[in-house]
């Protein structure tokens, strides 16, 4: 099978499993139903897969690839030590897993990466759909994020590619509108990023925002002093969004969600 095929598969088994759950079991009533948010939430993800593919079609596995072939990359200097092969992938993926940590915080802390990321956070609802609402030039530098730190580790090509179906899936996990049993969801975080934590980062509170950044493991929240445990409201009460992007046509329609970025806020 393809790595396109795999990584499709599993996008498309997981989306799936994740909308059974929420349609059998939701955490919260939403303030907009799915025929009015979905349509510009998925619509925005087909937009971004076919600018990725025009501007990078070789994706981050290609890139991968050439610095193999040209001995880029502090992991392939120590692939070619005589570092074991599954230990140079577990390394690669940690590393940029860290990586995508510091860029999320990145586009939190500089305002004009901010705007960008935004789009992301004026969702006035949380689920599914919320882990693929990214605008098309955040998904962009993104890329290019990507690209640079894999050139910069030399992580090999399965690497990459284990990487990225986790990354996907872990996105479309904890953005879920559902909760695990309270058992589970304790012992859950203290490896990955649960919905009720990565929740939280979608509160309207500032410093419960620019918190639990991970998208799959929450022990870089632990380690760099970013980790929120709990929201103020609760739960169950915790506003989702933006306080300044409460406008309908701005925040569940495609070209609202385009706009975004260059409107004052």
């Amino acid at each position: 099978m393809s790595e396109t095929a795999w990584r499709l598969s599993v996008f498309v088994v997981v989306l799936i499993l994740m909308v059974l759950w929420e349609y059998a079991s939701p955490k919260r009533r939403s303030r907009y139903s799915r025929k009015e948010r979905w349509p510009a939430n998925l619509g925005i993800v087909v937009i971004d897969t076919v600018l990725l593919r025009i501007i990078a079609p070789i994706g981050l596995t290609g890139v991968a690839v050439w610095a193999a072939s040209n001995g880029w990359g502090l992991f392939h200097s120590a692939t070619a030590s005589g570092a074991p092969f599954w230990l140079v992938v577990a390394l690669s993926i940690f590393a940029l897993d860290i990586a995508i940590y510091w860029q999320h915080r990145l586009f939190h802390r500089v305002p004009l990466l901010w705007r960008l990321h935004r789009v992301h956070h004026a969702d006035p609802d949380f689920d599914v759909t919320t882990g693929l609402r990214f605008h098309p030039v955040e998904i962009v530098l993104s890329f290019f994020i990507k690209a640079v730190a894999v050139l910069a580790l030399g992580a090999p090509a399965v690497a990459v590619i284990v990487f990225e179906i986790i990354l996907n899936a872990c996105s479309l996990f904890n953005h879920g509108n559902v909760a695990l049993p309270k058992p589970l969801e304790k012992a859950v975080r203290k490896v990955l990023i649960t919905q009720e934590l990565h929740r939280i980062h979608h509160s309207v509170e500032k410093e419960e925002t620019n918190s639990n950044y991970g998208f799959s493991v929450s022990w870089w929240d632990h380690l760099f002093k970013s980790f929120t445990p709990a929201p103020k409201a609760g739960s169950d009460k915790i506003d989702i969004g933006l306080k300044e992007y409460r406008d309908q046509a701005v925040t569940t329609k495609i070209w609202g969600l385009l706009k975004i970025p260059f409107i004052r806020g």
